[in-house]
């Protein structure tokens, strides 16, 4: 009763976020894929390579629903995330009270109910770390085959967000030093054919695999930052700043700190150990976002459940966390206030279609909106499959390695060659982008002598070539 109320609660939430364009590559990535397209040989991705392929199915088989189907499945992975969470603290010998009392403040966090309600790479990593966290939650007790899925499980979320790749460390680390080393061989034995999967990808395209998964997020944002007038988004204060409020937002703060005062690490070592290093991945990329301390949420909130098993929470603590509850719901209460779901969001979209049809587009479209497009019948040319995170940046690959690589930045929009349909108007504010971006693209076609056809009562332009 509780997962499924909970489930429900997510999907809804879900469907009343509003578009945020972090999710343009996500939803591109998952159609490319299902079209037979390979992330990094065929088009950027610029993240481990797991979720477009376990994806891909899902994007098949939703066709126009594509990207509304991608945000109740992340929605499901957060749900999915809680009750596990709730189950491992079980486990770990946490009182029913207090395991379902910290899922239930796990479910009140902002950094988690963003991470769930639009179509990105956060909740199915996070899934998979509940899920290993609660089989893991009794190292001891465990056999062969709970070891072979734990590494399984940490393998595969690591191949879905680099950041995991810390906790699954972490956890490697942790099997060698228990009594029993010969379960650390079992873990690794799960972790080969994730490995072997990720290896494959980069095998097929090395270069490309580089630039994307480890070059690309060390060396963009920080451009972009200095570029955009924000360099201080990249200072060591502003990291420590955005930390405390993103934990802030949502009883995660306040767990930090009792869990720091009264857990005792005999008690319950591997959440200690996986809780640092969850805090060690969302430190290590900048600036620090909401999202990237999702790692150190399950471990967290197990961690506790056994400190209020141990001695029940008094009433400041109660009211504290009743406080930070309610502050971790407020931003998720505001977007939803502020309209622009998926309900919206899919007028539009089908607005974009029906007009599509009308010019019959069928070949590649050039838009840094590709979520827009999904499941229009026509194909998104391989280039934008970033949406504007590689087009906004500027001269971090020669014009020979943008063409190798399939990708363009707006540098070089002036001398590339254009597909004879460009939609525009999906990256702006109302998107959370930058309406310069568009802007450029639509002065490229403006320029070239497109047409320029207004989709009635949307944000979007589409422009044809004469």
């Amino acid at each position: 009763m509780l997962a499924a109320t909970l489930a429900t609660l997510f999907v809804v939430l879900a469907m009343l976020r509003p578009v945020d364009h972090d999710e343009s590559q996500y939803v591109a990535a998952a159609m490319l894929t299902a079209d037979g397209l390979l992330p990094y040989r065929d088009f950027a991705y610029l993240q481990t390579p797991l979720q477009p392929f376990a994806f891909a199915p899902i994007a098949w088989a939703a066709g126009g629903m594509v990207w509304p189907a991608l945000r109740i499945v992340n929605a499901l992975c957060g749900a999915v995330a809680v009750i596990a969470t709730v189950a491992a603290a079980l486990r770990a010998g946490g009182s029913w009270r207090a395991s379902v009392a910290a899922g239930m403040l796990f479910a009140c966090c902002d950094i988690l109910l963003f991470s769930i309600g639009t179509a990105r790479n956060d909740a199915l990593p996070a899934a998979l770390l509940a899920v290993a966290l609660l089989i893991a939650s009794r190292l001891g007790r465990h056999r062969r085959g709970e070891a072979m899925l734990i590494g399984a499980l940490l393998g595969a979320a690591t191949a879905a967000k680099v950041s995991y790749a810390f906790p699954a460390l972490a956890y490697g680390a942790y099997a060698l030093w228990h009594r029993d080393r010969t379960r650390a061989v079992w873990v690794m034995a799960g972790v080969v054919p994730v490995a072997l999967f990720v290896g494959w990808t980069a095998m097929i395209a090395p270069h490309a695999f580089w630039f994307d998964v480890i070059r690309f997020p060390a060396i963009a944002p920080d451009q972009y930052y200095r570029a955009d007038g924000r360099a201080w988004k990249l200072s060591a204060t502003t990291k420590i700043v955005d930390i405390v409020k993103f934990l802030a937002l949502g009883p995660a703060l306040f767990a930090l700190v009792r869990v720091g005062i009264g857990l005792r690490p005999r008690q319950a070592m591997l959440v200690m150990i996986l809780i640092i290093a969850g805090i060690a991945a969302a430190l290590l990329p900048t600036p620090t976002w909401r999202q990237y301390l999702l790692p150190v949420l399950p471990p967290l909130f197990v961690g506790l459940a056994l400190v209020w098993t141990a001695r029940a929470p008094g009433a400041p603590e109660r009211i504290a966390v009743i406080i930070f509850a309610v502050a971790g719901l407020a931003p998720t209460i505001a977007a939803v206030a502020s309209g622009g779901g998926m309900a919206s969001a899919g007028r539009e979209a089908a607005s974009v279609h029906r007009t599509l049809a009308k010019v019959g587009a069928r070949g590649p479209i050039a838009t840094l909106s590709p979520q827009f497009v999904a499941g229009a019948g026509a194909a998104i040319d391989p280039r934008f499959a970033t949406g504007p995170f590689y087009f906004r940046s500027s001269g971090l690959l020669s014009a020979a390695d943008e063409r190798a690589m399939t990708l363009l930045s707006r540098d070089r929009l002036p001398v590339a060659a254009l597909p004879p349909v460009i939609l525009t108007g999906g990256e702006g504010k109302w998107t959370s982008g930058d309406d310069g971006l568009d802007r450029s693209l639509a002065d490229r076609a403006r320029f070239s002598g497109y047409r320029p056809i207004a989709i009635a009562n949307t944000h979007f332009t589409l422009w044809t070539a004469r």
